[in-house]
């Protein structure tokens, strides 16, 4: 009995450690774009500098990139919006997915490592069966947010809070993204090559008119999915 209780404290005392460490992770990688020099390099015109200096490495290079700036909370529109500005409408889409997937998928395990401990001994019945709901329905609870536009970040690290397993985590963010960030990539990339080009007279092609459509779009997709859920 005395050995099943020390076993219970140490338990309760290392969830309690990784609930801290997780906190002042999220604290620095937030002050760490806010509040120090490191922010003047994170912006569109530096980091797209850097990369086309990078040649062919410039790919992998933004992924990592995107998959850092996920984890430590750096505005998704940016990093989407120069995949878009420097690769093009649509190998920028494939290089942003793939960024976005990878930092989703990072931090899910950081909040999972960090913080599921700590989240499950808070739990109470009340809760628990949201959390058990989550872990039966993961797919479709995290299609749904994704569709919707819940916050990127910090949807990435609360679900690794909760049972949901990460198979389908991944693929519910996976084809949840799909339609938005190929809408604004789409957009952003339409855009530049008409800017690029220097021709002007493109701004008034199918195709500039096409992504500005699909770009107002995306703001209306929120309520149509809700609508088909029955929400008001």
């Amino acid at each position: 009995m005395e050995l099943t209780t020390q076993q219970t404290v140490k338990s309760r005392n290392r969830a309690i450690l990784k609930a801290v460490i997780f906190l002042a992770f999220i604290i620095l990688a937030i002050s760490l774009i806010r509040f120090t020099p490191i922010k003047n390099y994170l912006t569109a015109q530096a980091l797209g500098q850097f990369l086309e200096t990078a040649g062919y490495w410039a790919p992998v290079l933004f992924m990592l990139i995107y998959t850092v700036g996920v984890c430590i909370f750096l505005p998704g529109t940016l990093l989407t919006g120069l995949g878009a500005a420097i690769f093009g409408a649509y190998w920028g889409f494939l290089y942003v997915w793939i960024g976005a997937m990878l930092g989703a998928s990072a931090a899910f395990f950081i909040g999972r490592t960090l913080g599921r401990e700590f989240a499950a001994s808070l739990i109470g019945d009340r809760l628990k069966k949201y959390d058990d709901a989550i872990e039966r329905n993961g797919f479709a609870t995290v299609l749904y947010l994704r569709l919707v536009y819940f916050p990127f970040t910090p949807m990435n690290f609360g679900m690794g809070l909760t049972k949901v397993h990460f198979r389908e985590y991944f693929f519910g963010t996976g084809l949840g993204i799909i339609v938005g960030t190929f809408i604004f990539t789409f957009f952003i990339g339409t855009l530049k090559d008409v800017w690029a080009s220097g021709n002007w007279g493109e701004l008034i092609s199918f195709k500039v008119f096409f992504s500005i459509g699909l770009f107002i779009f995306s703001f209306f997709i929120p309520k149509i999915i809700k609508r088909v859920k029955g929400e008001k």
